[in-house]
């Protein structure tokens, strides 16, 4: 089963990513509450068809969507306080209590304040037998394959004040036997689906609301998982790993031009063996569950479906890797056969090899083209010019690179000469509207733009993530004054212009 992007619906439009983190609220990082709607609204206002989310998991240490304990369960800080408030669940005190309206988001201070708050809410849940409703058992039926791991595995984290699971007790390292001793941990447990049954009640809410006003949401699927993690607590058998319960081998990328030491991401490397003979469960079980969120999804770091680059566990930097094949044709087979209407976007950037060109035209997904990498090759196949099919998304720069603004600033040498030479200058608009303008012109199906980029950013006031560098990521927040007449008609304005707001 080929997928295309004509599956998609829609032809030749346009969307804007924004991280559900950074939009605009009181209490310190964006949730699914009226500042959301509100971004709806504007994306209805401008003319945009897609909203492209960042992974929409937990996060942990680091603060990376990309590194989560949970594949398929939703972050507890996109809960939003205020609609808890109008279910009857927290009182104004407790909201004024809980109020942070930083410019950026402070991920410590929420680790020590929200689990604190949503445990009072769901007090006031049990109180109204909540859990006897037949909405949260139709969700707890639901999700069956995974919620009964996970709120034992996070109440096991409690337990052991969140070290990561392989130093817990033999007992609870193995997960069927800390099954046989989840009763003693039944109340915590009760808080941790409770949980997930808010994150996904009001996610569903803001999906169905999106949905009617004709806004597609794509989502975001990282490749890998972190070893700190209940899927690897849950399924060891899918990872390759010793017997003190520690990956043999990591993933990360190779020493290039930009990183001499290549980059060290740590996460543990499937066993691509077992999962081919057991018909890729564990894969589709994960990509059903995506589906259930997302309209469109985006599969982060596709190349590592076709070769993927290993590093000894316990090496402090990526010199010593090697690459290694994966199974991606047949897995892909399966997931098109699993789910033949899915709609998949691919992330084939990267070191990019005849394997990967082989296993992306097999699944017939569409790849994706950033325009900041189009101009340091005459024929680079990222100028829209060289696209030889429509059957990709175009994005002026993407969460791991500069804002346009500053990219623009600079760009030096050869690439600087092609680009003034590939993008048309408007004296009208900035030189960002310029790339934004290269982007819509094209004759991609899908052109997406970064929030920032449309507001004109620099690094300094947008960069959402910058690749090896541990801290100071993942936190930029959207001022809530950027929702005006003006910035509306100017999207709106540059959509139509290029075709994309029909």
């Amino acid at each position: 089963m080929v997928n295309q992007t004509k599956n998609f619906g829609f032809f030749h439009k346009s969307g804007i990513l924004m991280p559900v983190s950074s939009l605009p609220n009181a209490y310190g990082i964006g949730s699914f509450g009226k500042s959301a709607y509100d971004f709806v609204d504007f994306l209805v206002g401008t003319r945009t068809k897609c909203w492209q989310v960042l992974p929409l998991n937990p996060t942990s240490y680091g603060d990376s969507p990309y590194q989560s304990p949970a594949s398929v369960a939703g972050n507890p800080y996109f809960i939003d306080l205020d609609i808890l408030h109008q279910k009857g669940l927290l009182t104004i005190n407790e909201l004024k209590e809980n109020k942070h309206n930083t410019k950026r988001v402070d991920y410590g201070w929420l680790f020590c304040n929200r689990y604190l708050v949503l445990r009072r809410a769901y007090a006031r849940f049990l109180k109204k037998k909540g859990c006897e409703s037949e909405e949260y058992r139709r969700f707890a039926r639901a999700s069956k394959s995974w919620l009964e791991d996970y709120s034992l595995f996070m109440a096991l984290k409690v337990k052991y004040n969140y070290c990561s699971w392989n130093n817990w007790a033999e007992d609870h390292k193995d997960v069927k036997r800390a099954r046989k001793q989840k009763a003693q941990y039944a109340e915590e447990m009760g808080f941790w689906k409770w949980i997930q049954f808010e994150f996904d009640s009001q996610w569903q809410a803001l999906k169905k609301y999106a949905n009617k006003k004709g806004i597609v949401i794509i989502g975001d699927m990282p490749i890998y998982v972190a070893h700190d993690s209940m899927d690897v607590w849950q399924h060891p058998s899918q990872f390759l790993r010793d017997e003190s319960y520690n990956p043999t081998v990591v993933a990360g990328c190779p020493p290039d031009g930009f990183s001499p030491d290549g980059q060290l991401w740590g996460n543990p490397i499937y066993n691509w063996k077992f999962m081919q003979e057991d018909g890729f469960k564990w894969w589709k079980n994960r990509v059903g569950q995506c589906f259930k969120l997302y309209d469109i999804l985006r599969i982060d770091h596709f190349r590592g479906f076709a070769g993927y680059y290993t590093i000894p566990f316990g090496d402090s930097t990526a010199r010593n890797g090697w690459w290694e094949s994966a199974p991606g044709i047949e897995l892909f087979k399966t997931i098109n056969q699993a789910f033949p209407k899915g709609k998949i976007i691919a992330e084939d950037l990267g070191f990019i090899t005849d394997d990967v060109r082989e296993l992306l035209a097999s699944t017939g997904f569409p790849g994706m083209k950033i325009l900041q990498f189009a101009f340091y090759d005459d024929n680079s196949e990222y100028l829209p010019r060289c696209y030889t099919t429509e059957n990709c998304v175009v994005y002026s720069g993407s969460h791991d690179a500069d804002c346009t603004r500053t990219w623009h600033k600079n760009i030096q040498g050869p690439a600087k000469v092609r680009f003034a030479r590939e993008c048309p200058r408007n004296i009208k608009q900035s030189r960002t509207y310029d790339v934004i303008e290269l982007a819509l012109s094209s004759k991609a199906n899908l052109a997406v733009i970064p929030i920032q980029d449309y507001l004109d950013l620099t690094n300094e006031e947008g960069r959402m993530n910058t690749p090896a560098i541990a801290e100071g990521n993942w936190n930029y927040r959207l001022s809530p004054r950027y929702n005006t007449p003006s910035l509306v008609k100017k999207v709106r304005d540059i959509t139509a212009r290029n075709g994309r707001a029909k």
